[in-house]
């Protein structure tokens, strides 16, 4: 397994991790907190781990050097690219999690678009399916 795998799914799954942590936190705070609205902190708790699984289930198919984890895996960085826009047109504190954020995503994107990936996993002219 090239090391270009190996970090695209390590950064993924970090990814991943952060969207579960802050699922959690918003349903706990949806149940045990006192928020503005405990039905929308529920919610988006619920939400946003459902979101989480995405960048989890491709972070494991790319260390398992699944060919299909490379789409969920793209996917998941472009999204993150428009949140990192958000996140920084929010201005203070948020701005160091928007460049990490951001800086994150490209760098998957151009692990995941290498030769030497899109080899390891099996994509591109003459492959065969796996």
């Amino acid at each position: 397994m090239p090391g270009r795998l190996t970090v695209a799914a390590a950064l993924t799954a970090l990814e991943g991790l952060a969207l579960a942590g802050l699922g959690l936190y918003m349903l706990f705070v949806g149940i045990a907190g006192d928020p503005d609205s405990p039905q929308q902190a529920e919610t988006g708790g619920i939400t946003l781990l459902a979101l989480a699984a995405l960048p989890l289930i491709a972070a494991r198919g790319l260390r398992l050097g699944r060919r299909w984890s490379r789409g969920p895996a793209l996917i998941t960085q472009l999204m993150a690219l428009p949140v990192a826009w958000t996140l920084y047109s929010t201005g203070g504190a948020m701005i160091a999690a928007a460049v990490a954020l951001a800086v994150a995503a490209v760098a998957v994107v151009a692990l995941l678009v290498n030769p030497t990936a899109t080899e390891a996993l099996g994509i591109g002219p003459g492959e065969q399916a796996r």
